[in-house]
């Protein structure tokens, strides 16, 4: 399991990988260029040193074109950079954040609604 925490540019392929692999460097460009310019060596660097460090693996051989996968988890990578986020911005304070998100943006009746749902759940966790 890689100890390296991915850069943004690795999170973006990393992303692509957990949604889309096993997956080969050309379709994770073309998928990152749809969205950005973005060459294909520069993909190609990127995930040269995702294997180095540990991040993903090749899992088979098309040609000449290598699929890889994520070896990380998901959920693993995003508690993980949400609690440096927390720690850092907010002071450790997840509270703070929520409120900093909820009243930056005008949230939906039904983004309310799952809130409150979220929120009395919480309140029967906490009594029992």
């Amino acid at each position: 399991m890689a100890d390296h925490q991915p850069s943004e540019a690795q999170l973006e392929i990393l992303q692509i990988l957990w949604e889309h692999e096993p997956a080969t460097v050309r379709f994770v460009h073309e998928v990152l260029s749809s969205k950005k310019e973005v060459g294909y060596t520069t993909i190609l660097k990127q995930m040269q040193r995702m294997k180095e460090k540990g991040l993903i693996e090749a899992v088979s051989q098309q040609g000449k074109s290598h699929e890889f996968k994520s070896l990380v988890k998901e959920n693993k990578i995003k508690n993980t950079l949400f609690t440096q986020f927390k720690e850092n911005v907010f002071k450790g304070s997840a509270m703070e954040l929520v409120m900093h998100a909820l009243g930056d943006s005008k949230p939906s009746d039904e983004e309310l609604e799952q809130l409150q749902q979220w929120l009395e759940a919480k309140k029967k966790d906490s009594q029992s």
